[in-house]
């Protein structure tokens, strides 16, 4: 939950359906693509066991994407090639939200990416290093959220007690922890609402 009654100094932004389109969307576009029904992936993901043990194995890093992709293309009933790649090709960055954050840093923020990664190999390396004083890339460092950890880590790599920082996530589940932890809270529906709520939270001109 945002709070209007400080300033802070840090903010720590999740990547996919924060500062790209929204990923379930993209999933729904490859289920039509493959000839599956549109929600096929998300029954899938949600409500397969082996599914949901490849998913955390592949954020945390232990499963591979050479593992994963046959698996689940097995369970989906798609061509295993590519599998990853086309989930995600209808993920678009986000351009308002890049530059709010582009900004946000330019203000004196501490900014930070703090992400679960499906691979490790598509983020955009070149445009993370000019957003993010720090990175947090689940598969690289074994966590994912929400564990509490993974928010903390993220706070501390940008030089900040997590009470000085606001979490940005498209998923609701993923902002318990990190309020738990002090973080004011910002539930990403779309790029002008959470900007509006940021400029107050962090005293920033975004736009």
């Amino acid at each position: 939950m945002a709070s209007d009654n400080a300033t802070y100094p840090g903010l720590l932004v999740d990547w996919g359906g924060v500062l790209t389109s929204d990923v379930f969307a993209s999933f729904g576009a490859f289920c039509e693509l493959e000839g599956l029904e549109r929600d096929a992936t998300n029954r899938v993901f949600r409500n397969d066991a082996e599914c949901r043990e490849l998913i955390l194995g592949l954020e945390t890093g232990t499963v591979a994407q050479e593992e994963f992709e046959p698996r689940v293309a097995a369970l989906l009933g798609v061509a295993a090639p590519g599998l990853i790649d086309r989930l995600f090709a209808g993920a678009r960055p986000d351009e308002g939200m890049i530059e709010a954050v582009r900004r946000a840093r330019a203000g004196g923020i501490r900014t930070g990416l703090v992400s679960n990664s499906w691979g490790t190999r598509r983020y955009p390396r070149d445009l993370l290093t000019e957003l993010f004083d720090a990175v947090v890339i689940s598969g690289e460092v074994g966590l994912r959220k929400p564990a509490p950890e993974i928010y903390a880590l993220g706070a501390e790599r940008i030089g900040l007690a997590p009470d000085e920082c606001v979490f940005v996530d498209d998923l609701r589940v993923n902002l318990a922890p990190a309020e738990s932890l002090g973080m004011a809270t910002v539930h990403h529906r779309g790029a002008d609402e959470t900007i509006a709520q940021l400029e107050r939270l962090l005293s920033v001109s975004l736009r």
